[in-house]
C-alpha cells in the first residue's frame, strides 16, 4: 500500500508543482495563466486582442478587483460608462493602458491641465493619470517612469488628471470618463517609447520615478 501511495505521489507531483496563475499572477509562459489570460511582462493579464474583462476592473493591481469597484455610471451618447474614484494599487511595475492626448489649446484634452491651469506643447513628455492615480493632484509635477512591452522606457511629468468620474461635457471635450487604469501620454511620450500613437492604446507598466 505504501508503494502505491508513493507511486501516485510521483505521478501527481509534476502536475501539482505547475501552479496556474490568475489575474496579475506570476508567469513565464502562456501555459502559466488561467483561462484566456496571457503572460505580459511576467504577469498574467488580459489578451489585448480578445475582449476579455477578467482583469479589467483590477487592471494592474496585485489586489483583487473587488478592491476598486465602480462608484456609479455616466450616460454618454446613449452608452453607459463606469465611474471610478479609485485606481489599481501602484507598485514598482504597475500595469496600465497608455492612450494618447493632445495637451495643446484646442486639443482633445479639453480644458487646461489641472496641475498648472496651462496648455502644453505635445513635444513635452507629459501625462495625465486616471483619477485614483492622480490622487487629488498629489502627483502633480512629479515624474513617472513608463515602460512599453518593447522594452523602451521614458520619464514623463504628471500635469493633468484623466477624469474617471466626470465626462461627456465641454470641459472634457465631450469624452466619456476615463477608465481607472489609464496613462494618457503626449505625442512625445509615444515617440520616446517607439510606439505608433495611431494604434490608440498600448499595454505599459509605470512606477513613480
Amino acid at each position: 500500500m505504501a508503494n502505491l501511495v508513493f507511486l501516485i505521489s510521483i505521478i501527481l507531483l509534476p502536475h501539482i508543482s505547475l501552479a496556474i496563475s490568475s489575474c496579475n499572477g506570476p508567469c513565464q509562459t502562456l501555459d502559466d495563466c488561467e483561462g484566456q489570460l496571457i503572460c505580459i511582462n511576467g504577469a498574467c493579464n488580459n489578451d489585448p486582442d480578445i475582449d476579455d474583462s477578467q482583469c479589467s476592473e483590477g487592471g494592474s493591481s496585485p489586489s483583487p478587483s473587488s478592491d476598486c469597484q465602480p462608484m456609479g455610471s455616466l450616460s454618454c451618447n446613449g452608452e453607459s460608462f463606469p465611474q471610478y474614484q479609485c485606481s489599481p494599487a501602484v507598485t514598482s511595475s504597475t500595469q496600465a493602458t497608455l492612450t494618447n492626448n493632445d495637451f495643446s489649446e484646442g486639443g482633445d484634452g479639453g480644458a487646461p491641465s489641472e496641475c498648472d491651469e496651462a496648455f502644453h506643447d505635445n513635444s513635452e513628455r507629459i501625462v495625465a493619470l486616471s483619477t485614483g492615480w492622480y490622487s487629488g493632484g498629489s502627483r502633480c509635477g512629479k515624474m513617472i517612469r513608463i515602460t512599453a512591452t518593447n522594452g523602451n522606457s521614458v520619464l514623463a511629468k504628471v500635469v493633468d488628471e484623466c477624469d474617471s468620474v466626470n465626462g461627456c461635457d465641454a470641459e472634457h471635450a465631450n469624452q466619456p470618463p476615463c477608465r481607472n487604469n489609464i496613462v494618457d501620454g503626449s505625442d512625445a511620450v509615444w515617440s520616446a517609447l517607439g510606439l505608433n500613437k495611431d494604434v490608440g492604446e498600448e499595454a505599459v507598466t509605470w512606477s513613480d520615478a
